[in-house]
């Protein structure tokens, strides 16, 4: 089996066929997306026989033996912090979804990592129809689900992006107004889901209607978040930040997700395509910010 190797330069290397145990699946992967947090922060010493990657999406040929998950031939999207970027991933049934015929594999990859953090993460914040939510890097992968969900939800959305040019088409996915960073918001926000971290984090805050509430979700910024508390209180008189991970199983948050891309109610927002042996040139141009969106490999 082929597989891309946790290598600085992410290049490929041969490594032994997975074994599943008896609730995982065994999927032939047609298609994996990159997010950014498994680029930026792998490491430079990798482990030779650790196959990385987080999100895929493929065939069952071999169903879970404790009868778990769907049958061998199915469509799937799949979800782990390990085994993505080869072509066989053995993956817990409970973390995976089933794809309809008329979803495309390379899509549906780009949905676990990014699409279920924007749907907890929103749902963390409580109702927010008729409230004010701050997207900030509502231009990533996670931010343009954001987006959208949001929207749906019937929140009034206001996306902050890092230029105009990666602003375009968030209008398009529900955004109501544009920022061009946290700190150029007028006005308050109920909510923040923030994917940045660093600074726009505290600008952010800063931002907040009483008792508001930032979901702290990316560290995109690789720098530390600095609040201000004496600047914080002459701002606003409550507000809170909350630190954020998504929580597991994954399997009835991608069927929901599924469900709307089939229905053409949300847009994976793949912004960067290409065979596998080019994921050198994806992830390089996912750390430059040059993809919007999504960047999905095909196996």
């Amino acid at each position: 089996m082929r597989a891309l190797t946790f290598n600085p330069d992410l290049s490929p290397s041969v490594v032994p066929d997975p074994v599943p145990t008896r609730s995982q699946a065994l999927v032939k992967v047609a298609a994996f997306s990159l997010n950014f947090g498994e680029i930026a922060y792998r490491s430079a010493n990798p482990d030779p026989g650790n196959v990385p990657g987080w999100d895929a999406a493929g065939v069952v040929v071999q169903a879970a033996a404790d009868g778990s998950g769907p049958a061998a031939g199915t469509r799937v999207v799949t979800f782990g912090w390990s085994g993505a970027w080869a072509e066989l991933r053995a993956v817990d049934t409970a973390e995976l979804a089933v794809v309809p015929e008329a979803v495309d594999l390379g899509t549906a990859s780009a949905l676990p990592v990014a699409g279920v953090t924007a749907l907890q993460a929103l749902r963390r914040l409580g109702p927010v129809a008729g409230r004010r939510v701050l997207i900030t890097g509502a231009s990533g992968g996670v931010g343009r689900f954001a987006v959208q969900l949001a929207a749906r939800a019937g929140a009034e959305v206001v996306a902050s992006a890092g230029s105009p040019a990666r602003a375009q088409g968030l209008r398009e996915l529900g955004a109501a107004e544009i920022a061009i960073g946290p700190e150029n918001l007028a006005g308050r926000a109920y909510g923040v889901l923030d994917t940045v971290g660093g600074r726009q984090l505290a600008q952010a805050f800063y931002q907040l209607e009483d008792d508001g509430v930032v979901m702290a979700i990316g560290r995109a910024a690789r720098e530390p978040a600095v609040i201000d508390f004496e600047l914080a209180g002459t701002r606003s008189a409550r507000g809170r930040i909350e630190n954020f991970n998504v929580t597991t199983p994954f399997g009835p948050d991608l069927a929901h997700l599924v469900g709307l891309l089939a229905a053409g109610e949300l847009d994976a927002q793949v912004g960067w395509r290409g065979p596998w042996d080019k994921a050198s040139e994806a992830a390089d141009a996912l750390l430059a910010r040059r993809i919007t969106g999504k960047a999905v490999l095909d196996v």
